[in-house]
């Protein structure tokens, strides 16, 4: 049985399909309904397990009558009820070094809290959001990856752990060790980049994806930067040349995206807006 639904998901699904695992059945998120003529899209676990040729279903409840073992749960996206599990158990594959990251945005949160470390666990599932004991853990450097390189990375690391777990027997578990924090989701708010703290900080806000900030009174967004001496006493917020001044240091703008316009190089918004000497970004 496996339980997941975005494109991260996908690649653990296809390991334990091409490793000869019996799935029994998918099940995950219903369609969405995308563009003007309300055409529904699958998921990504769904398409890939129609590729498959796997059974799909977005009922949680089919997964009590399949006969299963086991249930593998990747990105489902919803929590599991406690009376599923009395009569199926299940394994989660998270990315992170639990305790630390619960949640649902462990990759992002990992890289704003400036971890050098992070990586996927395969664990127990039970009532408590992530709590559950590890069978097992690979730590990866976080280095300076996007989040969707460090994505990528975790995704595929984990996809080997769980298919060694499954194969080798998933034997004790383990209890979570250290001090728990919590990986909220993403909001706009944390997206913003907020001139007055350290380009460092600003910088990991721009590896998770989406960062934002505002110049005439409009949004421009901000997909790759990096930190800088700007050796100026400009205020926070200053444009200088492609550097904006920080609360400490600059962020040198490598690659932006004007509303309604596509994503372009920072040299080239730059030529089109023409900053006035002194002019702050918002």
């Amino acid at each position: 049985m496996y339980l997941g639904t975005p494109a991260a998901a996908v690649p653990p699904l296809v390991a334990l399909h091409a490793a000869g695992f019996d799935i029994a059945l998918v099940v995950t998120g219903e369609d969405r309904r995308r563009g003007r003529g309300n055409e529904r899209t699958p998921t990504a676990v769904k398409a890939a397990a129609e590729e498959l040729g796997l059974p799909v279903s977005h009922d949680l409840d089919a997964v009590a009558d399949r006969g299963a073992d086991l249930g593998v749960v990747v990105a489902f996206g919803r929590l599991i009820p406690v009376d599923l599990l009395a009569v199926l158990p299940m394994v989660n594959l998270h990315f992170s070094l639990l305790p630390r990251w619960r949640g649902a945005a462990p990759v992002e949160r990992a890289i704003l809290a400036g971890d050098e470390q992070t990586g996927v666990c395969v664990m127990a599932v039970e009532e408590g959001l992530d709590t559950g004991g590890i069978y097992a853990r690979e730590v990866l450097e976080v280095g300076g990856d996007s989040a969707d390189m460090l994505r990528d990375r975790l995704v595929a690391a984990g996809s080997s752990l769980l298919v060694d777990t499954l194969h080798a027997g998933l034997g004790p578990v383990a209890p979570q060790v250290g001090p728990t924090t919590y990986a909220h989701r993403i909001e706009s708010a944390d997206r913003r980049l907020v001139w007055d703290r350290p380009a460092a900080d600003l910088a990991r806000i721009v590896r998770i994806g989406g960062a934002w900030a505002t110049f005439r009174g409009e949004r421009l967004k901000v997909w790759d930067a990096s930190v800088v001496d700007h050796g100026s006493p400009a205020g926070a917020g200053t444009l200088l040349g492609d550097v904006v001044a920080t609360g400490d240091g600059g962020l040198r703008l490598l690659e932006v995206q004007p509303r309604d316009r596509r994503r372009m190089p920072a040299a080239a918004w730059l030529s089109g807006a023409r900053p006035e000497p002194g002019e702050c970004m918002g």
